[in-house]
């Protein structure tokens, strides 16, 4: 998959949060968008996964050397961000059930594997509503990386998880970034601190 961004920018009203971005996203390869609490990044993630529209500029999409239009971008894409919900009145079983309705499962994994993989096996039935910050965040990682997708985007993917959590995601990076053309928003070090490639925000604020 292949995401080439020409001159994009996006402002709420007259504010401009960046302009100018001119740069590429390669399948196979790890990227980093950096930047501060409110510089950006999940607004440029969201431009990114066709969720929110540029306000100038081009964006152009590939899979397999042939276009992919905006409209069907979400079918190639997995998401794990602090602004999704999930459905609070699902147990843990039937939201993976739900997911997965729409997404395929990784190669080698399924709905056992992937409980077992967040090792709450005692909370298979237990409604997401009573589960704890951490045991959301896990769970939203892990639809995200079991899904057999080639672009993988991750916001402030340890948001919530303790030290252990911290480990935890770091191993899962390690299974399933594998092949993928996968994107974290970050400002924690340990959250990208495998990216080959790094896009700081930052760069593109007030750019004519």
């Amino acid at each position: 998959m292949k995401i080439i961004l020409q001159n994009i920018g996006r402002r709420f009203n007259r504010d401009w949060i960046f302009r100018g971005v001119d740069y590429t996203f390669n399948t196979g390869s790890v990227y980093a968008i950096l930047g501060p609490n409110g510089s950006g990044k999940s607004t440029l993630l969201q431009v990114l996964n066709g969720s929110l529209s540029p306000s100038t500029g081009e964006i152009n999409y590939f899979y397999e050397d042939k276009p992919v239009e905006i409209e069907k971008v979400y079918q190639h894409l997995s998401l794990a961000a602090p602004y999704l919900e999930l459905i609070e009145e699902f147990t843990l079983s039937e939201m993976v059930d739900f997911h997965f309705k729409f997404k395929t499962y990784k190669p080698g994994i399924d709905k056992n594997e992937l409980i077992s993989l967040l090792a709450m096996p005692e909370s298979k039935n237990k409604l997401i509503k009573y589960f704890s910050s951490g045991m959301k965040q896990r769970l939203k990682l892990a639809l995200a990386f079991c899904a057999d997708t080639p672009i993988l985007m991750l916001d402030e993917p340890t948001s919530n998880l303790d030290t252990q959590g911290v480990d935890w995601y770091l191993s899962l990076v390690q299974q399933f970034a594998q092949n993928r053309l996968t994107i974290i928003c970050s400002n924690q070090q340990h959250e990208y601190s495998f990216c080959e490639h790094q896009l700081n925000i930052t760069q593109y604020k007030g750019k004519a």
